[in-house]
């Protein structure tokens, strides 16, 4: 099995950049799986297979949050700006994020 998640030299990375590197990986595969749940759920006539579905997706979510969370903590500057951006006006307060990460 191939790995091309680097653009650079695997050997001229830091141990913690590889990690960094997964951690994105793993956050963009969870990512994906929620979306590849979110259709199959909306094809999907049975009631019961949804609600499997449901359940599997919300496994996904919680991996993508623990993930995230993980970045959040490696990257300050990051958690800053999505304070200034979750749970507010999108537009609005991702605005002022960046001004403030300026």
């Amino acid at each position: 099995m191939g790995f091309d998640q680097y653009h650079e030299p695997p050997d001229e990375l830091s141990h913690k950049m590889r990690t960094f590197a997964r951690m994105i990986t793993s956050l963009i595969e969870e990512a994906e799986a929620i979306s590849w749940y979110e259709q199959r759920m909306s094809v999907e006539k049975g009631a019961q297979a949804r609600a499997i579905m449901k359940n599997a997706q919300t496994e996904e979510f919680k991996h993508f949050g623990m993930n995230l969370e993980f970045l959040l903590r490696q990257k300050e500057d990051w958690r800053t700006e999505l304070k200034e951006i979750l749970f507010w006006d999108i537009v609005k307060r991702g605005e002022a994020g960046e001004k403030k990460a300026d």
